[in-house]
């Protein structure tokens, strides 16, 4: 059993082998063992590398100079104010001269006062621990990464207190992260009623106004612990965006963000539905104090732009200054003949104006003067430069320029101005203009309908345009941005039915002035932040400083910007509203549109209901536009025309503004031509019927301009033609008229098929009751 026992066993030379077999399976376990202990240990290093780089980073971008909120409770973070000045350097107004601020106690208040502002900025304030990671972060990073729409915030009353008082108010991550670390220290060391004490006492309601009891005496006249519910929640609102939200400059819209402050407070329960309504339809009695500002108008535009642009913070506490194109000089003297002129026109109804002076090479803002008086009640704040007013006639020359440029009219093309309807889709009734004198004229020219405003040959003139193709030019290309829907509107648009405003009239006016090319305008020439590191600039060659010494023709061909219309018809639109032969017989010789020694293009506009009256104006270097009118729109008296409300104004400014200046004329581009022609065919005066016997050659003649290639179409057909004749009056009748007779007359027919007859009665060419014949389905006899 032994003996056989052994033979099963292995061979003992087979043991050593698998022994080494073991040993090298062994060796590499460990050898990998050792590898991945080296990789991880090579790991560990670089994260530990990684690790300390970072904490250098963030130690010396995000804490190096963080600074320590226990400041907070001295108020020993002092903001910088910020200056704007006009173009010379003039101060207009420092946001504020020192913070306005008077400390109040949160238990002196009544409750609703700090309730509305935690409703409207913070509604989880007693929940969070400084920040709010679900209302507030994962918004803001929705809005700034999903959405699209910038940085944004998302900011609790703590971090707008540390954001205000400690920090520099840019829109960075870095600033962000700052906020936050802030924002926990904050609550560590103070309780939540300190942080909303000092929050309230911190934030800016605009201007010089900081803190709840300084907003309550400026808007208010009475101390914060007298606010009502109303009141209160009005205030609150306010320090999101204080101009945009200043019940003094935007009361619209600060009533609204009061409806939306009143909204949370009941959602929230600081409030019932009771109170909520009440305090609704609260009259708000605001009582704006009267602080040293010049150019105050301006001065707020410039604010809302700033805003707009960087933030209300920055804009109250970064130490900017902002030079403007503003020249206060000009300025000044605009706002007395403003003030002098609406005095003297009390009797006809005209309770306020406005004026807008630039230059249009460069849009450059020169003077805005948004009412005649910022402090006067009710509504002297109200900027009508930028309020959306009709135009009146003042909206003409663009509808003009339209038809030159599309070579459908030339200045030379004949408009029969007497009776006529025109049937306008969807609407019931038949539009009948009238011109502003009630009379008619006959047949006149384009530059005489123009230069003396006539209605009739103006809606005649959009109905070649069409609506559709004067609203898409008006708003795509002159820079017309109220003027969108064309459906909104019918062919009184041209005769002021739709709004524009101010600061838009000037741009497409601009057009005229620029040979073709209207300049968005300009309010801003240099920003500078409290270190004097110049944050923007403006530049353009046609920039002059002194715009009170003279100034020679602008560099034309280095004015920027997209094309409205050709040079050719900018020049022939100028010439028309320069020329004061064709003006005449609607102004007179002499009237309020001539500025003695120099050439000047203008035009009135007056509403039907006499609600806007304008007159804007322009030389190759200055525009200046004039409205008069009253803030409710109540009507003016019916001797507030063209040019005895916004003309005498608009005279006296431009008379002083181009004093020291040279007498630039338009320039006449090589597309265009002077010539002799016809009044009512394309012929030669040799070649036409005369106008009075109908048999004999010759015809009256004109001098004219054109743009070259247009010059042999007036726009108007001269025949001789069998028409119905009334035997008794010899005017013009219908067929059915049984007095009846068919005479062989010689007729003028115009391009939407309007007749006049030239050489019947006497009495028909110079009767106010001209009669049209009836063509095609655009228009009817009236």
């Amino acid at each position: 059993m032994p003996a056989k026992s052994k033979e099963t066993q292995l061979p003992r030379e087979d043991f050593p082998v698998k022994v080494e077999n073991v040993s090298k399976s062994g060796l590499l376990r460990n050898l990998n063992k050792f590898r991945k202990s080296k990789f991880i240990k090579v790991q560990l290093i670089v994260l530990g590398i990684a690790g300390i780089i970072a904490l250098i980073f963030f130690y010396k971008f995000i804490l190096k100079g963080l600074p320590n909120p226990r400041g907070l409770k001295d108020y020993k973070v002092i903001p910088i104010s910020s200056k704007i000045y006009d173009r010379n350097g003039e101060l207009l107004y420092e946001i504020y001269k020192k913070q306005n601020r008077t400390p109040v106690r949160l238990n002196s208040l009544p409750d609703y006062v700090w309730q509305s502002t935690i409703a409207i900025e913070d509604a989880d304030f007693f929940k969070h621990g400084g920040i709010s990671i679900i209302g507030g972060m994962l918004r803001a990073a929705k809005d700034t990464f999903i959405l699209k729409k910038g940085f944004q915030g998302g900011s609790t009353i703590t971090q707008q207190l540390v954001k205000s008082a400690l920090l520099y108010p840019e829109r960075t991550i870095q600033r962000k992260i700052k906020e936050v670390i802030l924002a926990l220290w904050t609550e560590q060391i103070l309780t939540k009623k300190e942080i909303l004490e000092l929050y309230m006492n911190q934030v800016p309601y605009g201007g010089v106004t900081y803190g709840i009891q300084e907003a309550s005496q400026t808007f208010f006249g009475k101390d914060a612990k007298n606010l009502k519910i109303h009141e209160a929640a009005l205030l609150a609102g306010l320090p999101r965006a204080p101009s945009n939200y200043s019940p003094i400059t935007n009361f619209e819209r600060a009533k609204r963000r009061q409806t939306e402050v009143l909204k949370r407070m009941k959602d929230l329960g600081y409030i019932t539905e009771k109170q909520r309504k009440e305090a609704q339809k609260k009259k708000l009695e605001i009582t704006p104090s009267e602080k040293s500002i010049k150019a105050p108008h301006f001065v707020f535009y410039i604010r809302s732009i700033l805003e707009k642009q960087y933030s209300p913070q920055l804009v109250e506490e970064g130490g900017l200054k902002i030079t403007t194109t503003l020249d206060y000089p000009t300025h000044a003297s605009a706002e007395a003949i403003l003030k002098d002129e609406i005095k003297q026109v009390k009797r006809l109804r005209i309770g306020n104006g406005a004026a807008l002076i630039t230059r249009p090479p460069t849009g450059e803002i020169l003077a805005m003067i948004g009412s005649y008086d910022f402090f006067s009640s009710p509504s002297g704040s109200f900027n009508v430069t930028l309020a959306s007013r009709q135009p009146g006639s003042s909206i003409k020359p663009i509808n003009y320029a339209i038809g030159i440029d599309r070579k459908l009219v030339s200045p030379g093309t004949v408009f029969l101005d007497a009776p006529s309807c025109f049937i306008v889709a969807g609407q019931p009734k038949p539009y009948c203009p009238v011109n502003y004198d009630g009379k008619y004229h006959g047949p006149v020219s384009l530059r005489s309908a123009l230069a003396s405003s006539y209605n009739i040959p103006a809606v005649k003139m959009l109905a070649l345009n069409t609506v559709e193709d004067f609203v898409a030019s008006s708003s795509g290309k002159f820079g017309l941005s109220t003027l969108i829907d064309p459906t909104r509107y019918g062919l009184s648009l041209t005769l002021g039915g739709g709004e524009v405003r101010m600061v838009d009239m000037a741009e497409a006016f601009s057009s005229f002035s620029n040979e073709g090319t209207p300049k968005p305008l300009v309010s801003i020439l240099k920003i500078e932040d409290k270190n004097g590191k110049v944050i923007y600039q403006y530049k353009d060659p046609n920039f002059v400083k002194d715009i009170l010494k003279p100034i020679k023709y602008p560099k034309v061909l280095k004015i920027n910007g997209k094309r409205a219309i050709s040079k050719e018809t900018a020049f022939l639109i100028s010439n028309i509203l320069s020329d004061n032969s064709a003006r005449t017989p609607a102004f007179g010789a002499s009237s309020n549109l001539v500025v003695k020694k120099k050439m000047v293009s203008v035009k009135t506009g007056t509403t039907n209901d006499l609600k806007d009256n304008w007159t804007i104006g322009y030389t190759p270097n200055f525009l200046v536009a004039v409205w008069v009118g009253n803030n409710d729109n109540t009507p003016m008296s019916y001797l507030a025309s063209g040019i005895t409300g916004a003309a005498p104004i608009w005279n006296r400014i431009m008379t002083k503004l181009l004093e020291n200046q040279p007498d630039l004329k338009m320039r006449q581009p090589d597309g265009v031509i002077g010539i002799s022609r016809c009044i009512y065919q394309s012929a030669h005066p040799a070649d036409q019927p005369n106008t009075q016997t109908g048999d004999q050659p010759g015809c009256q003649t004109r001098f004219e301009y054109y743009i070259k290639g247009t010059e042999n179409d007036t726009g108007v057909d001269v025949k001789r033609e069998k028409v119905p004749v009334n035997k008794t009056t010899g005017l013009l009748t219908k067929p059915d008229d049984p007095d009846v007779d068919f005479q062989e007359k010689t007729v003028i027919v115009d391009k939407l098929g309007a007749m006049v007859c030239l050489d019947c009665t006497q009495e028909a060419t110079k009767s106010s009751n001209i009669i049209i014949k009836a063509r095609g389905d655009s228009f009817n006899s009236r």
